[in-house]
């Protein structure tokens, strides 16, 4: 009898939790605020590149909107990609899932629900 009384509060809780969490949209707590300028470059992915030297990160903006933040990327990985005649082919081969990143803002998504 004793089980019951535990195993019911404890199921009530965690049914409650799933439920607030499949309810709402997932929020970041923390929103990051980027200052670092991007340039525009020629690319069928890539809209804009930004780079600070001080801190080491690699900002990319995506055609879809996107921007995404690379941590410890050395200078010479920037200029480099800079002076790549695919960005998006040496993006897919030198810093994608080589290199920390976080989500500045997410791509953009049609009004129309397509």
């Amino acid at each position: 009898m004793l089980r019951r009384w535990l195993i019911v509060p404890l199921a009530i809780a965690s049914l409650a939790a799933a439920a607030a969490f499949c309810a709402e949209p997932y929020a970041p707590t923390n929103h990051i605020v980027s200052r670092i300028p991007r340039q525009r470059v020629e690319s069928s992915a890539i809209a804009a590149v930004g780079y600070s030297k001080h801190r080491h990160i690699l900002e990319i903006q995506f055609v879809n909107g996107a921007i995404y933040r690379y941590v410890d990327v050395p200078s010479a990985v920037h200029r480099d990609l800079m002076s790549a005649e695919s960005k998006a082919r040496f993006y897919d081969s030198k810093i994608r899932r080589r290199y920390r990143s976080v989500l500045v803002q997410p791509r953009h998504t049609g009004l129309s629900g397509n």
